[in-house]
């Protein structure tokens, strides 16, 4: 009786589990870096583009399975992209949404244009982090600039440009407004500073994925200011039975919205740095993809140099599988995972970071 009793207990913590990671399909909203403008950038620019400007793109990280669906803003939870000085627009080939070619992408400051997304950053290719770029098929941008190597912004873009070929999904918009609003985001350069949204909506009909089943990522928008970049977004996501789950940056209304606080973001403040990218994300540590086929990416940020950093891998049933300590670091670690010799199933890893513990939940498929 008291095994039976401990297997109920066991399978009712498993479902309970399970159901917890089906209502939760949101990992992270990811703001990289993508690139900091010089003088030379500024002179060859079509458009007007201030000397240190910042290209910004921002990210929806997503469980595996899961689509994004939309970016909305309503009464309720306005959406807003705003900057303390004016948007970044290219007056040659700039529009609300990346429809240049790569070909076009090389000319003048095409590629720092601001517009909105789901997914694409050309026609035919993914935006993509630029730490997850193979470097195959850069552009070489054809007047010489754009070639700023400023560590802050990591990998140049003369080495990795954070482009894919591929398909993304088709951006289109809907609502109130939505024509009026997202104008800030035309062919006119430092044409206004705010972008906001009450009820309406840029989406993917279909839903928008990454470009592969290890990186459900879609790039949702590109910003370039030389101003304090500041957002609130609302995100809808498709989930794989085929429901839906909203997430709101402020105010949920009913159990059916779940608010995130990294929907809310300031560029000055409250953020990971990375080499690579700026992520904003819970406890500052993420695993990546979870699902996954037993390989897995985990990412953790410290403040400070500490010697007692160690992650500890554990089975459903307290078992300690794998136990790493991990080299002394300040600012972003990344670790490779390997649980391919190990069953399918859910497992725990638990971060110690300079004293502190935290524990996330990861299935292996």
């Amino acid at each position: 009786m008291k095994k039976i009793f401990t297997n109920i207990l066991l399978l009712s913590l498993i479902l309970l589990i399970n159901m917890s990671y089906a209502q939760h399909g949101l990992d992270s909203v990811i703001v990289e870096k993508y690139y900091i403008s010089n003088i030379s950038d500024s002179i060859g620019s079509n458009g007007i583009l201030p000397v240190k400007s910042v290209t910004y793109r921002i990210y929806v990280s997503m469980h595996q399975g899961y689509k994004f669906q939309m970016a909305y803003g309503n009464a309720n939870h306005p959406l807003s992209i705003t900057t303390s000085t004016a948007f970044f627009n290219n007056e040659d080939r700039g529009s609300t949404t990346p429809v240049f070619t790569k070909a076009q992408a090389k000319f003048n400051t095409v590629m720092l244009d601001s517009w909105l997304s789901v997914g694409a950053a050309c026609v035919g290719n993914f935006g993509i982090l630029k730490s997850k770029d193979n470097g195959v098929a850069t552009i070489v941008n054809a007047d010489n600039i754009l070639q700023n190597a400023d560590t802050v912004a990591g990998i140049p873009l003369t080495i990795q440009d954070g482009l894919i070929a591929g398909s993304p999904g088709t951006f289109a918009t809907i609502g109130v407004g939505i024509d009026t609003a997202i104008a800030v985001f035309d062919a006119t350069s430092q044409f206004g500073n705010s972008f906001e949204i009450t009820n309406a909506a840029w989406f993917c009909m279909n839903g928008a994925t990454g470009p592969d089943t290890n990186n459900n990522q879609v790039l949702i928008a590109q910003i370039t200011t030389n101003g304090r970049l500041k957002f609130k977004l609302n995100i809808q996501l498709g989930t794989p039975t085929g429901g839906i789950e909203k997430y709101v940056a402020q105010n949920p209304m009913d159990t059916t919205e779940i608010q995130k606080d990294y929907l809310t973001y300031a560029s000055d403040s409250n953020i990971i740095v990375n080499t690579s990218n700026y992520t904003k994300k819970e406890n500052n540590i993420s695993v990546y993809p979870n699902p996954s086929n037993g390989i897995y990416n985990l990412n953790v940020f410290s403040e400070g140099m500490n010697s007692e950093n160690y992650f500890t891998i554990y089975s459903i049933l307290g078992n300690v599988i794998l136990k790493k300590k991990m080299n002394d670091f300040s600012g972003l670690i990344s670790e490779n995972i390997d649980l391919t010799s190990f069953p399918k199933g859910i497992y725990f890893i638990e971060i110690n970071l300079n004293g502190v513990s935290s524990t996330k939940k990861i299935i292996k498929n």
